[in-house]
């Protein structure tokens, strides 16, 4: 089975951590132990300021007496004499005097085969509902989202679950085993089903080898429905005896006390995660009303208030939801989650979703979602999220790790190729950005998001008439959000269609009088117009509403001919993005 070894990389330098080697375009570079094991310190904590007194306690300890300036100073002169950086012209390791290091160099993390333990890539296909009764699809449906979260927490080092959309995909597929395994690049696969009998619900359970469709473990559960969270805990643990994990009792606990004891709470979640996924502002809605009850029941249940969370955050972006109204309701769901269990990968998830879309603080953000992806390494979500934070940071080397682990994780998902593209489009690699958005179509024709992304690709790059083309399928396709409708006008302003650009700010202007419009929609025309001062009198509105569009504003090449100017420069320091890159 195939096994991953860490390193991370950082211009000509590559730092295999598990191999304690420094080396240099392939060749190994001399480096003494305490120098080395500074240069770990530092490369893992990225543009993070690490104190003199935290150097000398991790290199020395706290009962050693050590000279702090020779003993510092000599591993820093050793590290950037292995790394030929200069500390006048530093472009690797900082001095903050009187304080510490930071290391400022991008870094990217690779995975790469290693012989130290294996890995099991494993898939949960989706539950098949056998009830008979339709209205229990959300059980089927809850119960395989369920399963794959708690299994992709028990062992991160030797068990990698496939992700919740792209194994949804194979739902009634009538593929085999062995094909859906060579699709996914997993070794074995899990299978389900639901069906009643009586008064009881009976859950069936296989394990199945991909290569030879060879039935490793099989097993049926008894219960009612109120005993559908201990049956799923006893199943991941069943599971993971099967594929001989080893567990840590920290591991087991964080998988316990994953769902509520309450059956009712735990039944509103499923009905609420069933809605959720099919994001449209309507579906959203009734999602809402169920974790709602499932708090109400339930006050610390951690995944129903990272549920509201998810959907507090997202709604302006998704929905054009008015962010002033949603911010704190988003930030006290996201508070009461992390509250109730901060070692839950989803409750870091949303808290770094909040601090991001509504309060602007990007490296909150960052730190939030390093712990989602250190509590649980297949949470494909929090990989994707994590990405596009660092591109917005101008990181954009680790954030294209990010987003190849979030589509590794989920390779079905057209989402993440999506988000892949936005990703590239700011790091202005075009070809990849293109690339992304047509892959995210090919899988599914209906996501509008995939649509706008190559609108804006093909606009960067001078083809016009297919991004109008892509963008009015975009508009069609996302139930009136402003955001393709916006940047059409902005493509046609650009054209010089300025009649066509003008009508579309009226339809804009006018949906405003019966609901939120964000202000950066009409901005953005206004920026295709050349429009100046009308411009920045929407970003400045855009500013007073908390419009979360305006956290594009550091990257969006769309605005790149406007950032010498004062004006633009007062915007961005106003809004605490000056200093993000």
């Amino acid at each position: 089975m195939p096994t991953v070894r860490e390193t991370i990389r950082f211009g000509q330098f590559e730092l295999d951590v598990g191999g304690y080697e420094l080396r240099r375009q392939g060749r190994p570079v001399r480096l003494e132990r305490r120098p080395m094991d500074l240069l770990i310190l530092l490369v893992s904590r990225p543009r993070e300021l690490v104190s003199r007194a935290e150097i000398v306690e991790r290199l020395w300890g706290i009962d050693v007496f050590v000279d702090v300036d020779t003993g510092v100073n000599t591993a820093i002169r050793k590290i950037r004499r292995a790394l030929r950086d200069s500390p006048r012209r530093s472009t690797f390791i900082e001095t903050v005097s009187g304080k510490g290091y930071r290391f400022v160099a991008d870094v990217q993390l690779m995975r790469t085969p290693d012989a130290r333990g294996p890995v099991t890539m494993l898939a949960v296909l989706p539950f098949i509902n056998l009830t008979g009764d339709p209205e229990r699809e959300y059980l089927a449906d809850g119960f395989t989202e369920d399963t794959i979260a708690s299994l992709s927490q028990l062992d991160p080092d030797h068990l990698c679950v496939i992700g919740r959309m792209s194994a949804m995909a194979y739902k009634r597929t009538r593929k085999s085993v062995s094909t859906i395994g060579s699709e996914l690049n997993v070794q074995v696969l899990v299978e389900g089903s639901i069906r009643s009998t009586g008064s009881l619900l009976q859950i069936r359970c296989t394990l199945n080898r991909a290569r030879d469709q060879v039935q490793l473990w099989s097993h049926s559960y008894e219960a009612e429905v109120t005993m559908l969270a201990a049956v799923q805990r006893d199943l991941t643990s069943a599971i993971a005896d099967q594929v001989r994990l080893r567990l840590s009792p920290e591991r087991l606990e964080l998988t316990a006390r994953r769902h509520t004891r309450d059956a009712a709470a735990y039944d509103l979640y499923l009905r609420g995660r069933r809605f959720w996924n099919q994001l449209t502002p309507a579906t959203t809605r009734i999602a809402v009303d169920y974790y709602t009850r499932a708090t109400e029941i339930d006050p610390d249940y951690a995944l129903a208030w990272a549920g509201l969370a998810e959907a507090f955050s997202g709604a302006p972006i998704n929905g054009d939801a008015e962010p002033l109204v949603m911010m704190p309701r988003a930030r006290e769901a996201a508070e009461q989650a992390v509250r109730a269990n901060a070692g839950l990968s989803e409750a870091q998830h949303v808290s770094g979703q909040v601090k991001w879309f509504y309060e602007w603080d990007f490296r909150a953000a960052d730190a939030a979602f390093r712990k989602a992806v250190t509590l649980d390494a297949s949470n494909a979500w929090a990989h994707s999220m994590f990405g596009h934070a660092l591109s917005q940071l101008g990181r954009h080397d680790e954030s294209r790790t990010a987003m190849e682990r979030a589509r590794m994780l989920e390779p079905l998902s057209p989402l993440h190729y999506a988000m892949s593209s936005q990703v590239a489009f700011q790091a202005r690699d075009m070809v990849s950005a293109a690339n992304h958005a047509r892959r995210a179509i090919a899988i599914d024709p209906e996501l509008w998001v995939s649509y706008m992304m190559r609108g804006q690709v093909c606009e960067q790059v001078g083809e016009t008439d297919l991004a109008l083309d892509a963008l009015i399928t975009a508009a069609r396709l996302s139930g009136g959000n402003s955001k393709p409708v916006a940047l059409r006008g902005y493509v046609l302003a650009r054209l010089g269609h300025v009649d066509a650009a003008r009508e579309v700010l009226a339809v804009l202007q006018d949906i405003s009088g019966n609901r939120y419009v964000p202000p950066y929609a009409i901005a953005l025309i206004y920026a295709g117009l050349e429009q100046h001062d009308l411009m920045f009198d929407w970003l400045e509105r855009a500013l007073t509403a908390r419009d979360v569009h305006l956290i594009f504003l550091p990257v969006d090449p769309k605005w790149d001919r406007y950032r010498a100017e004062s004006r633009f420069k007062s915007l961005v320091e106003r809004c605490g993005f000056a200093d993000l890159h």
